[in-house]
């Protein structure tokens, strides 16, 4: 039971090809179906690890490279499955991708590794984006979609952020307020002990 959560992170990240390859040969609804899926996963194997104690730095690299993966798989599918919704959405979803290569960068840059915050902001920009793009794609209005865009950049923003304040990675990272309230904790701590 305590591998399962690692186990939802290697499926998310084994389904990567099996979306580029339904995207390929035209299966749309089977497209957004797995992608549907694979989002519930990325709820499912967080929350999973919490619960059964079973919380690692290694199990919450495994989620952020599935994320990551994941993430710059649905263009590419996208892109083959519904071409001229890409085109008329191209500044939004450009945005989102943005969103989801800028973090991980600048986060490499100072760290020369990934992170894995998964702060709220992230989670809350998953759902929205998703979720909102999904609905496009399955012909629903584009005007969800373009709500979700700024709750990305915000999550990005933050993630950035948190980023330079830290000195070191830190996984599983709740929000840019937490972190500050840690460091602010740890400085009256050192005063306290001088």
């Amino acid at each position: 039971m305590r591998h399962l959560p690692n186990l939802i992170s290697g499926c998310r990240l084994a389904t990567a090809p099996v979306l580029l390859v339904l995207a390929w040969y035209g299966y749309p609804h089977t497209f957004l179906v797995i992608t549907a899926a694979s989002f519930a996963s990325d709820v499912l194997d967080g929350t999973l690890a919490r619960r059964l104690g079973h919380t690692s730095a290694l199990g919450a690299k495994l989620d952020s490279l599935s994320d990551f993966v994941l993430y710059l798989t649905l263009p590419l599918g996208a892109w083959w499955l519904w071409p001229a919704i890409v085109r008329r959405e191209s500044p939004f979803f450009l945005t989102v991708l943005a969103c989801c290569v800028l973090p991980p960068l600048v986060a490499f840059g100072k760290f020369h590794g990934v992170t894995s915050y998964h702060t709220w902001g992230v989670k809350l920009a998953a759902l929205a984006v998703g979720g909102s793009a999904m609905m496009l794609f399955a012909g629903g209005p584009p005007w969800l979609f373009h709500l979700a865009v700024p709750v990305s950049v915000l999550a990005a923003v933050e993630e950035i952020a948190i980023t330079l304040v830290l000195r070191e990675p830190q996984a599983n990272v709740r929000s840019l307020w937490h972190v500050r309230h840690a460091i602010r904790r740890k400085v009256a701590q050192a005063r306290n002990h001088r």
